[in-house]
């Protein structure tokens, strides 16, 4: 794919918020990124996945020109200096940081005033988008007397209080408890509704399946796979699982040669395989023309964890893993 070129997602073609090619990035004799190869279209959610350590944050950052690539080109929105478009972009490092002593509603205001936003609207935004949220009663208060939830809350208001045509999230479920990864889950979409380009990092794969229609999988620095989800998810064949009366007979040839079988109490054979590519009209007419009993019979599709250990490899699935066990014990 050539810079410039549009991105297709299903029967349609969109411009493009974000767009880089061969982005490659050293501290020292580290190789921290690889050639990295991403498209982002306009109003798309698009999820960065990959262990810690893999190079997602460095990424995001020589997208944002936060630091250039040693090799390779970006641009957002067309511009190859993102920095001097920063008023179209919101963002919220994995770092979080608010002045202790600062109100919610200014903290907000501060934040927006960085990105060009007047003071005095940035602090009526911030109380509206306090109030919207839920936290209106907080507008008031001092960060330091915030719950960390509502400090997170915060910091994230503030990276949209300017009204960002792209929003760039760094890990931003990391520290949420479930109710508030709910409702961050919930802006995200409303703001993709509204046309919000939205672009987040992270190392737990159901964020990136619930909310993405594409993604970048990202691990070593290299990226294997970059496009729509349902892409990676066709990687793997759908797999069935079939229950039978009886075990065996001459129907057994329509199975794959590596259908597992196993016996269940009563007498009935639980199959697990891999629909075969012929279909599953075969399959059925086999099984029902050869008297094989069934009894039940699903198919499911490849979900997107196993697509990431087909594309990535189990060594990094278990590093995805190890980060999100190490998430929940925080």
């Amino acid at each position: 794919m050539e810079l410039g070129e549009q991105f297709a997602v299903g029967n349609t073609q969109r411009p493009l918020a974000i767009e880089a090619r061969g982005l490659v990035k050293r501290f020292g004799d580290t190789l921290a990124v690889d050639g990295v190869d991403i498209a982002v279209p306009e109003g798309a959610i698009y999820g960065i996945l990959g262990p810690n350590g893999a190079g997602k944050t460095t990424t995001l950052r020589m997208l944002l020109g936060i630091i250039d690539p040693d090799a390779g080109v970006r641009r957002v929105f067309g511009h190859d200096r993102p920095h001097e478009i920063a008023r179209l972009i919101g963002y919220l490092p994995e770092e979080r940081g608010l002045y202790p002593t600062m109100k919610a509603s200014e903290a907000i205001a501060f934040m927006g005033a960085l990105r060009g936003l007047p003071l005095k609207e940035g602090r009526l935004r911030g109380r509206e988008l306090l109030e919207r949220h839920g936290l209106g009663h907080a507008a008031d208060k001092q960060i330091r007397h915030l719950s960390k939830g509502m400090a997170q809350t915060v910091q994230l208001l503030g990276s949209l209080v300017h009204r960002p045509r792209l929003v760039v999230f760094d890990e931003p479920f990391s520290g949420l408890d479930a109710l508030n990864q709910g409702k961050l889950e919930r802006m995200i979409r409303g703001l993709a509704d509204d046309g919000t380009t939205v672009i987040f990092s992270t190392h737990v794969i159901a964020h990136a399946e619930r909310l993405c229609e594409g993604i970048a999988i990202i691990a070593g620095g290299k990226v294997p796979f970059a496009g729509d989800v349902d892409v990676a998810r066709d990687r793997i064949p759908p797999q069935v699982r079939l229950e039978t009366r009886v075990s065996d007979g001459p129907w057994r040839r329509a199975l794959p040669a590596d259908a597992r079988a196993e016996s269940k109490p009563g007498g009935s054979t639980f199959w697990n395989f891999s629909l075969p590519a012929s279909g599953v009209e075969p399959l059925l007419r086999a099984l029902i023309e050869g008297d094989a009993g069934i009894l039940s019979l699903s198919i499911e599709r490849a979900g997107l964890h196993d697509a990431f250990v087909a594309i990535a490899g189990e060594a990094a699935a278990r590093a995805l893993e190890s980060d999100g066990e190490e998430g929940d014990a925080q």
